[in-house]
């Protein structure tokens, strides 16, 4: 049975998760739609950017957030300024590091979905004197709409499995910081291995589910579209 501790770091995770997620969903969309449309040459080294946490370490990724958001760095200088704080060993400061971790599992699959999806149904649409808006949640969504959901579900799974960043950046504060990760850790640093399998089970039981979500929902769409 799992333990308060566990229930609380469950419920932590998922708020941290799902806020990531809107918040990745509204910057992400805008930004993978210039990376899919636009012939700048900066296209190739902010789709490098974007793509980085894919292959940094996290703890790598962890430290230079750390430092920037700290007393001494821009941001923490920026956010002391606005007297919001400094965001390392806070929520909020879990969200923005998850955020940057997450954001290629949003932007990629939506930025993919738009280049698929080609010119020419926005030229229709233009013919028919539709604003670029209006075309934009008319048109082009419906047919991204895979991508989108893609997007979100990956961006929340990744986001639920974190650890190097959200130690790094959050630490290990019950209530506060203490995600599911980092609660497994926990258990496994003082022996506890019976709670640490409990909450591992969950995590292992969700991933699945996730994936096989997502297999699901692409194979019943590519069956619908080849019938």
């Amino acid at each position: 049975m799992l333990t308060n501790s566990d229930l609380q770091a469950i419920g932590l995770t998922l708020q941290v998760a799902a806020l990531t997620t809107v918040i990745l969903l509204l910057v992400g969309t805008p930004l993978a739609w210039w990376l899919a449309r636009t012939r700048s040459w900066l296209k190739k080294p902010l789709g490098a950017l974007v793509s980085l946490p894919l292959v940094l370490p996290p703890s790598v990724l962890g430290f230079y957030l750390l430092v920037a958001m700290g007393p001494h760095g821009t941001v923490g200088q920026w956010t002391q300024a606005l007297g919001l704080g400094l965001l390392p060993f806070t929520f909020a400061g879990l969200v923005v590091a998850s955020s940057f971790y997450s954001l290629p599992f949003m932007v990629q699959p939506i930025q993919n979905a738009f280049e698929a999806m080609g010119t020419r149904p926005l030229e229709v649409a233009a013919s028919l004197r539709a604003s670029p808006l209006d075309a934009f949640f008319s048109v082009v969504v419906p047919l991204c709409k895979p991508g989108f959901f893609t997007g979100v579900v990956m961006c929340f799974a990744h986001t639920v499995g974190e650890f190097g960043v959200v130690l790094m950046v959050g630490g290990n504060i019950p209530g506060v910081t203490r995600v599911v990760s980092v609660q497994i850790y926990d258990h496994v640093e003082v022996m506890e291995y019976s709670d640490a399998h409990r909450l591992a089970a969950v995590m292992l039981g969700f991933s699945f589910a996730v994936l096989l979500a997502l297999h699901m929902y692409n194979g019943a769409r590519h069956k619908g579209g080849s019938s």
